[in-house]
């Protein structure tokens, strides 16, 4: 990715002249990172509008919540009835977007999201930015709680909805602001990661490895991004690097701040020993053998994974001298983030989950936690390839081996494949073929509604069914309870 220096200052110029009761418009509203966004800047004190082309939970929820009103659809007569002071553009939104070219027609100043989250919020917080590629949503909503556990009025914004806030952000009071870290870029005019924005004091480095197909080449160009992450950090700030992946261990060597480790690996400060995942809740102890330390923690979430999200908070809690005793009471109570492993309803006995879950790590990482926490109930995994990386076949042979917790799965057609002509597309037939030579019970289907009927067919009390996709899947998951509603009452 390149940066457009141009578009950058130029964008940056309003900024300073913008008060309390001007007006920002933000194009592409209903991404997670720009509802979250716009509620900030309605916070303090700005009128905000703007647009999107789709509409769907949880985020056009929060948005009507906030009373914020949204233009559906592009149109650049939206630009001149809003007659903004400042408009901010979201990474979903092409140079050639109508609103987008009415934009620079009428030379209104312009930002895009990461941008004005740091000229707007971060200037007087110790930014403490969460970034991987794996695990920084639920891990950022993790360290919101262990701050708020200490006493504290963390200020955050994250990709997603925090259960316990019941949105993605807060304005929150000085020190702390927490940020999701996306390595995604950031605008078509400023192809950088959006982390690097975020003036970071303080981080946490989950995992890394190859993902968003669509703007990185290879790997080698997201550790660049990484590396060019931690430079940023301050000499008095602190790493938090996870030892199970050699490309954090090696990234973190570029840092100039401390670096503190943890994961299972034997090598690292920080450790989890006596995991215990039941229905309820994980527990385990995370012990620190150079400062002998131990100390027990119970956290809601399942899986191994999240065992490791939590510890890095710990970690860089203890490292920042907070109250350790706050810390594991917020983790403890922290409920996670909507859409992961969210349990959307039990119909008929019949569990009904929605996850994010898209990256064939991430898909086989949560469906093992869903077979640990739901012991001896069958485990349906119904996935949608949505994102611009899954549509593609570069991971076609990683998903034949990410689904082997799962004892039935159900696989969509990749969706509105037009968008990607030319391109070497993801097979969700192949996928099906394949997950069947390895004796598995999988089948591909066309669409939601040929999903539902066969999981009417099929379902049974103690079915536990994990929907995975990123999007809104064609309202599935309610069209799903509903029917089975439906089902069971003209059983009775």
């Amino acid at each position: 990715m390149t940066q457009d220096t141009t578009a950058l200052k130029s964008s940056a110029q309003g900024v300073p002249r913008l008060r309390p009761g001007s007006k920002i418009y933000l194009m592409g509203i209903c991404g997670t990172g720009m509802a979250a966004l716009a509620g900030l800047l309605k916070e303090k004190g700005f009128n905000i509008t703007g647009s999107d082309s789709g509409f769907y939970p949880p985020m056009n929820q929060v948005l009507e919540k906030l009373l914020i009103p949204v233009y559906k659809g592009y149109n650049p007569d939206n630009i001149r009835d809003a007659a903004p002071d400042m408009v901010i553009i979201g990474n979903v939104i092409r140079a050639t977007n109508p609103e987008a070219v009415q934009v620079m027609e009428q030379d209104i100043p312009f930002m895009s999201f990461p941008q004005a989250l740091g000229e707007f919020f971060l200037h007087d917080r110790n930014s403490l930015v969460v970034a991987g590629t794996h695990g920084k949503t639920t891990t950022s909503a993790m360290l919101v709680s262990a701050l708020k556990g200490c006493g504290a009025r963390p200020g955050f914004l994250i990709g997603g909805v925090v259960t316990d806030a019941g949105r993605g952000f807060e304005k929150g009071e000085p020190p702390w602001f927490v940020i999701e870290g996306d390595e995604y870029d950031t605008a078509f005019f400023d192809k950088v990661s959006k982390f690097l924005h975020y003036k970071p004091k303080n981080a946490i480095i989950t995992s890394m490895e190859f993902d968003h197909a669509d703007i990185f080449k290879d790997f080698s160009e997201i550790q660049s991004s990484f590396e060019r992450f931690v430079k940023l950090l301050p000499g008095n700030g602190i790493l938090v690097a996870c030892a199970d992946w050699p490309a954090v261990m090696k990234t973190a060597e570029k840092a100039r701040c401390a670096s503190i480790t943890y994961g299972f690996n034997q090598d690292a400060d920080w450790m989890p020993e006596k995991v215990c995942i039941s229905r309820e809740n994980t527990t385990y102890l995370a012990v620190n053998r150079q400062q002998d330390i131990k100390i027990p923690v119970t956290i809601r979430a399942p899986g191994r994974h999240n065992v490791l999200n939590s510890l890095s908070v710990l970690a860089l809690c203890h490292a920042l001298s907070l109250d350790i005793d706050g810390v594991v009471a917020g983790l403890r109570e922290c409920q996670g983030v909507k859409r992961r492993q969210e349990i959307r309803g039990v119909i008929n006995g019949i569990t009904i989950i929605d996850d994010f879950a898209h990256h064939p790590r991430a898909v086989s990482e949560t469906l093992a936690a869903l077979k640990e926490r739901f012991i001896g109930q069958r485990l349906v995994a119904v996935f949608e390839p949505r994102t611009n990386t899954s549509r593609r076949n570069i991971f076609q042979d990683d998903y034949a081996q990410a689904f082997s917790a799962a004892d039935r799965i159900i696989v969509r057609e990749v969706p509105e494949p037009e968008k990607f002509s030319g391109l070497k597309l993801f097979s969700s037939k192949q996928l099906a073929e394949d997950l069947k030579m390895q004796g598995k019970d999988a089948e591909c289907l066309p669409d939601a509604s040929a999903i539902i009927t066969s999981i009417l067919g099929d379902a049974k009390p103690g079915d536990v069914y994990a929907i995975l996709s990123n999007g809104p899947f064609e309202n599935i998951h309610q069209r799903l309870m509903d029917s089975l509603k439906k089902t069971g009452e003209t059983r009775r």
